[in-house]
């Protein structure tokens, strides 16, 4: 193929009109025109099986009877309304009414207890909460101690406390003027997932949208396509979700599966199947897991899959050559964040792909590996990853969050100068691509050497006894650290002398990596501590270790799996 990437990288530029609306971008536009109202814009099913099939024209109207409804509550411009849903088509109808009024989207995990509902209620003082049956008993719980919350409008539950839905909107017209926000207007209000300290609220722009698609398009290889399908498990609640998957796919008038229940490997690639899927976003950790689980899919599944886009973590070179080999795609890896999403990334149709790279920086966007001066760091030198707030050309990226809500201090600490930084470490090889080092909190040293943890738990990985690793440091008095790897087995190995197995991987790993990376420490565990959006909690493992070595760090026991 031909490297299509400095044409592609220089000659972009940003078009941002002044006035800019999620709602009628992704929405309305749609179901305005004759021509594309009867668009398919959502494949819907639970986790019984139950389907329905949403158009722009039904999503609009259906938008517009909650947002008359938002209206007569007196939400208005700059209010914060609370989405505690899953992948259900209410969500959606949610944010295009929200966004149509001029509010702030306030996206809510249904997994969240009260506490974590509490913190996040209370810190924006949302107005209204839109709940269903998973999250009623916990919003309720916390709704009691936040004085701002006035409304609950509740789906598919029967509480006198909880205004419900289908009562609310049968009152309400089917028609309503959206509302002429400015591009640079707060839109949502999400949350950082707080693996490194108390959540953060990342007060979004409507612009943050345009300023997600190059990556989008990119990563997706040059999506949208005749037939494209998109579907991805990531919860609509998260950046990865909203941004990367349901908000984008809207945007272009595709449509979008969305799954409520739990992910398995086997439904993934039954959805996969069923709705002709041909582009998706899925989590290292769901790829590990679809690997392990079926080996040859093309086998079982009749696949339509075209694309493949990973973040969250480093993909690894097992999974990357699975993708390749087992489903014929070359995935696409995408590095981002909350407060600035879509990065750096590959795009396998523009681009060759490295196994291991995080890929280069996308169009319209300048980011450097800076020290810890906030200065460039040399070809190859391991520095953070930072986003200037201009790209190449001088302009404004829109892909920037506003600030932290109501933390002016937290907002300035992320900067340095127009550099934004990221927490997170990599290094820029002689062609622009990203190797990624890990968090700047998870890096660490063992004899002198600094270690990442990444490549390490990728060559456990590799392993066919391992399912999923995690690595930290272990306080040793002599080293400083040495490598303890936390390890997930297979099912095939569950039952194998754990003494035997420490010997087996420890070897694998010393054979493949440099002798100060090999773990010296392996306990295995029925499963890693994840976060919401898939991502491993290093930091508890950290602390747990930190805490058994006397230091004031101890955590309560994980669930411990002792092979036999």
């Amino acid at each position: 193929m031909t490297d299509q990437y400095q044409a592609l990288y220089h000659s972009f530029r940003w078009l941002v009109p002044p006035a800019f609306n999620i709602a009628q971008a992704c929405c309305h536009r749609w179901a305005d025109s004759s021509l594309d109202a009867r668009r398919i814009a959502l494949y819907i099913e639970d986790e019984a099986g139950n389907r329905e099939v949403w158009t722009y024209a039904r999503l609009a109207e259906t938008a517009n009877q909650l947002a008359n409804g938002l209206v007569r509550m007196g939400v208005g411009r700059g209010d914060r309304v609370a989405v505690a849903l899953g992948q259900r088509p209410e969500t959606v109808v949610a944010h295009i009414a929200i966004h149509s009024v001029g509010a702030v989207v306030l996206p809510l995990s249904p997994l969240f207890g009260p506490d974590a509902l509490e913190q996040r209620l209370r810190d924006s003082e949302a107005r209204v909460a839109i709940v269903d049956d998973s999250s009623c008993a916990n919003l309720l719980a916390a709704a009691d101690r936040c004085p701002a919350v006035r409304q609950i409008i509740g789906i598919d539950v029967k509480d006198e406390h909880i205004l419900p839905w289908r009562s609310l909107l049968a009152r309400q017209l089917p028609h309503f003027r959206p509302a002429n926000t400015r591009a640079s207007d707060p839109a949502i209000l999400l949350y950082t997932s707080g693996t490194t300290g108390a959540p953060k609220g990342a007060l979004l722009p409507h612009a943050v949208l345009i300023g997600n698609l190059p990556g989008f398009v990119a990563s997706q290889d040059w999506f949208p396509q005749p037939g494209d399908v998109f579907w991805s498990p990531a919860d609509w609640a998260w950046t990865g979700g909203l941004m990367d998957a349901l908000l984008p796919s809207l945007y272009f008038g595709t449509p979008i599966v969305g799954a409520r229940g739990r992910f398995t490997p086997e439904r993934a690639f039954e959805i996969l199947e069923r709705y002709r899927v041909t582009n998706t976003f899925l989590f290292p950790t769901a790829l590990k897991m679809m690997m392990k689980a079926v080996p040859e899919p093309r086998a079982q599944y009749r696949l339509a899959l075209r694309s493949i886009m990973s973040a969250g973590e480093s993909v690894g070179e097992a999974v990357f050559n699975w993708c390749r080999d087992a489903l014929g795609i070359t995935p696409n890896e995408m590095f981002g964040q909350t407060e600035m999403n879509y990065l750096i990334g590959n795009s396998g149709q523009k681009w060759p792909a490295r196994a291991g790279s995080m890929g280069r920086a996308y169009p319209g966007h300048q980011v450097a590996v800076l020290d810890e001066l906030g200065q460039p760091v040399k070809t190859g030198e391991v520095g953070e990853i930072a986003l200037n707030r201009h790209d190449i050309h001088g302009h404004p990226d829109p892909i920037l969050f506003l600030g932290y809500w109501r933390n002016e201090p937290a907002t300035q600490a992320k900067f340095s100068g127009d550099w934004c930084r990221t927490g997170d470490l990599a290094s820029i090889d002689a062609d622009g691509y990203f190797w990624y080092a890990g968090r700047a909190d998870d890096v660490f040293k063992t004899s002198g050497y600094r270690v990442g943890p990444g490549e390490i738990e990728n060559c456990l990985i590799d392993h066919p006894a391992v399912a999923n690793a995690a690595v930290v440091p272990k306080p040793d008095a002599e080293r400083g650290n040495v490598v303890k790897a936390y390890v997930v087995l297979t099912p095939d190995y569950a039952q194998r002398d754990p003494a035997e197995l420490t010997e087996l991987l420890q070897a694998h790993v010393r054979t493949r990596l440099a002798p100060y990376q090999y773990p010296k420490d392996i306990e295995y565990l029925d499963a890693l501590p994840m976060t919401a959006t898939g991502k491993v909690q290093r930091r508890v493992l950290r602390l747990r270790e930190q805490g058994r070595a006397g230091l004031p760090a101890g955590l309560p026991p994980l669930t411990t799996s002792t092979p036999t």
